[in-house]
């Protein structure tokens, strides 16, 4: 008899509202260590909140968030804090600061979290920065200095510099032409086989989010509505993937009406 793998994240049972509007009704996602799973949706379907309630930015109304077996939402603050400080994020518009230096961004969360000095931090930020294509030169420049697509890698270099075991990308492609967005995916795909992290990325882009994905699924509604192979994304036989990830106007998603 074979052993159950526990996943690297499983979330059961999560449930988020704000108000009277239920975000996240019921939510249950298993996320295997060494995988990647791209979650998609329309705009308010509650996947950016699905990652900050794994993140601790948000805290949930009800359900588990495990990560290796342990409920986090269980833990005390230091340990759930340790648990999470596993975990690298690209934010969708990169949220570099700018008042530091390129380098001083990548070193920021390895001198935070007193993972390294800052003389050493600084270096290994080069090396780095070299990982996703950019020369050390780059580090001595300002965020508001370089094009969205070098700020993207700065972005990816700073998630990627402790080494995390698991990554989020929150729309890593939004803002960048077709090429730089082929780009930014293949370093992505390329540091998270590198470093053996498990990842969870969302996304409008059904390219990017077959590039990205080995497992993909839709959030409707609050609920996870289909899961399945990315590759199975533009023909999943399910009717709401179907008209979202082919854009059309016709079918049983609704645009909502505000009144």
């Amino acid at each position: 008899m074979s052993a159950v793998l526990t996943p690297k994240i499983r979330v059961r049972g999560l449930r988020k509202a704000f108000g009277d509007k239920q975000v996240l009704d019921g939510i249950d996602l298993d996320v295997m260590g060494g995988t990647s799973m791209v979650v998609i949706g329309g705009s308010g379907t509650g996947k950016s909140v699905l990652l900050k309630c794994i993140l601790g930015l948000i805290e949930p109304d009800a359900g588990t968030i495990e990560i290796d077996g342990q409920n986090i939402l269980s833990l005390r603050h230091k340990a759930r804090e340790a648990a999470r400080a596993e975990i690298g994020m690209l934010f969708q518009n990169g949220a570099l600061f700018d008042s530091m230096t390129v380098r001083q961004n990548v070193a920021f969360g390895l001198i935070a979290q007193g993972l390294e000095t800052r003389v050493a931090a600084e270096q290994k930020a080069d090396a780095v920065l070299a990982q996703v294509g950019l020369s050390a030169s780059v580090g001595e420049l300002s965020p508001a200095e370089l094009s969205g697509g070098m700020q993207k890698r700065v972005a990816l270099a700073r998630a990627i510099a402790s080494e995390p075991a698991i990554m989020f990308f929150d729309e890593p492609t939004t803002g960048l032409d077709p090429i730089m967005g082929a780009v930014i995916d293949g370093l992505i795909v390329d540091c998270v086989k590198r470093l053996g992290s498990t990842a969870i990325a969302i996304t409008h882009d059904m390219a990017s989010a077959r590039r990205i994905g080995g497992r993909a699924a839709m959030l409707h509604h609050g609920k996870i509505v289909w899961e399945g192979p990315a590759e199975a994304l533009m023909e999943s036989g399910n009717p709401l993937v179907d008209q979202f990830t082919h854009g059309r106007r016709e079918g049983p998603i609704q645009m909502e009406l505000r009144r």
